[in-house]
């Protein structure tokens, strides 16, 4: 299984949006500030994600969802959590 996934900085309240094989490490990665473009707004938690067969399918969803309009419906979505 392939996932999108979605975190939210404890730090800033900002969104991110990603891509995985393995949920559990990638998550950890993030946290432990191994990830370049997050390792600055640690700790993240994570919001939600998306279960995909292909990684073809996962890419093309995080793609989707890291556009403009559907990224701020995402903070809409996870703003009060």
């Amino acid at each position: 299984m392939y996932y999108v996934y979605f975190l939210k900085s404890l730090k800033n309240q900002d969104l991110y949006i990603g891509s995985c094989q393995n949920l559990d490490i990638r998550i950890k990665k993030h946290n432990q500030g191994h990830v370049r473009s997050t390792k600055g707004y640690c700790p993240w938690k994570l919001m939600g994600y998306e279960e995909f067969i292909t990684r073809s399918e996962a890419f093309k969803r995080e793609m989707f969802l890291k556009t403009g309009q559907q990224k701020e419906l995402l903070k809409n979505k996870y703003e009060a959590l």
